[in-house]
């Protein structure tokens, strides 16, 4: 038989572990609150049964993205490529080489792609004629001697480029 002071502690005992079941199963009633609001949040929009498919479909969606994202850079490199081959820069200074003709109708215009290569174009117009003349570019200069208004064409052009 057990003795009556010895019931009094088995009930606070059991009364014990019972305040500390139930406080551990608020605990884990609160995470699975916040779980299954996460859940919620996660499968939201998503027309999947389960967080399996769910991520099925986000993997395939992200492979796909990846996929997409490879081929726009290789296209921006192509383009990048073709690009430094094309005019980029134009400088152009209107003047007036000799005293006797009126108004500044001749010109000096340097076109240049991405890597400095292109062409200065000079037209000197004089009342009887008009002379055109090119020299070509090579990494902003010219192997031939520039007169100071293409090599101001060259330098408008170059500044363009920042």
């Amino acid at each position: 038989m057990i003795p009556s002071y010895a019931v009094g502690y088995v009930v606070i005992g059991l009364a014990a572990v019972l305040c500390g079941v139930i406080a551990w199963v608020v605990v884990l009633q609160v995470r699975l609150s916040r779980m299954i609001v996460q859940y919620r949040r996660l499968m939201q929009g998503t027309e999947s049964e389960n967080l399996e498919q769910a991520l099925n479909v986000y993997v395939g969606e992200v492979q796909q993205a990846l996929e997409t994202f490879s081929a726009l850079e290789s296209e921006t490199r192509r383009m990048d490529r073709t690009l430094k081959h094309s005019m980029q820069w134009m400088g152009m200074i209107r003047f007036n080489p000799f005293r006797n003709t009126g108004g500044a109708q001749s010109f000096a215009l340097a076109i240049v792609d991405g890597r400095g290569d292109g062409v200065v174009i000079s037209s000197l117009h004089a009342r009887e004629n008009t002379r055109v003349y090119a020299k070509p570019l090579h990494k902003w200069e010219s192997p031939h001697t520039l007169t100071d208004e293409e090599k101001q064409a060259i330098a408008r052009a170059y500044q363009q480029q920042g």
